[in-house]
C-alpha cells in the first residue's frame, strides 16, 4: 500500500510539473551562487554571489531568460564581478531536468583603475524540484567562460512559475 501511495504522489508531481513548462508561462528564478563552492581559474579565489533570472516560455519546454548577478570574492581580493546577460533553458521530458546557456557582459571591479568589461558564455545543468504547483527548488552546476578565465560552481535557487 505504501508503494502505491508513493507511486501516486510521484505521478501527481510529474503531472504538476508538466503543466508549468508550457508556452506562455513565466518564470522568476532568484538564486544564491557559489556558497564557497565556485572557483575562478583567473583569480584562484572562491566566491559568493547572488543572481536573479526571469523570462518566459516561448515554446513548450523552452524558456528565454534575462539575468543579473553579482559575485564577491574571498581571500583578501578586491575583485567584485557584476553580470548582465540573456540566455535560455531547455527542460527535458517536462520532468524538471534542464540544460541552460547564456551570453553575459561581466564588469570586473578590481577596486582601482584597472577595471575591465568582458563578454562571457555560460552553461548550466540542473533540476527543478517542485515543492508546490508553482514553486521549485533548483540545484544546478554551472560553468562560465570568457577569453582568459573560467569559473565553475554549484548554486541553489528557487523558481516561481506563473
Amino acid at each position: 500500500m505504501k508503494k502505491l501511495a508513493l507511486f501516486v504522489c510521484l505521478l501527481v508531481v510529474a503531472v504538476a510539473a508538466q503543466a508549468q513548462f508550457e508556452k506562455g508561462k513565466w518564470i522568476l528564478n532568484p538564486s544564491i551562487t557559489g556558497l564557497e563552492l565556485s572557483h575562478d581559474t583567473g583569480t584562484d579565489k572562491t566566491s559568493f554571489g547572488l543572481e536573479a533570472k526571469g523570462g518566459a516560455f516561448l515554446l513548450d519546454n523552452v524558456a528565454l531568460l534575462v539575468h543579473a548577478g553579482v559575485a564577491w570574492n574571498t581571500g583578501g581580493s578586491d575583485l567584485d564581478v557584476y553580470t548582465l546577460g540573456v540566455g535560455g533553458r531547455y527542460y527535458f521530458d517536462k520532468i524538471g531536468v534542464y540544460l541552460g546557456a547564456d551570453v553575459n557582459v561581466d564588469r570586473w571591479d578590481w577596486g582601482h583603475d584597472l577595471d575591465d568589461t568582458k563578454f562571457s558564455f555560460g552553461l548550466e545543468a540542473g533540476y527543478a524540484f517542485f515543492l508546490t504547483r508553482t514553486v521549485t527548488i533548483e540545484p544546478a552546476a554551472y560553468w562560465n567562460i570568457n577569453d582568459d578565465r573560467s569559473k565553475f560552481g554549484l548554486k541553489v535557487g528557487f523558481g516561481f512559475y506563473f
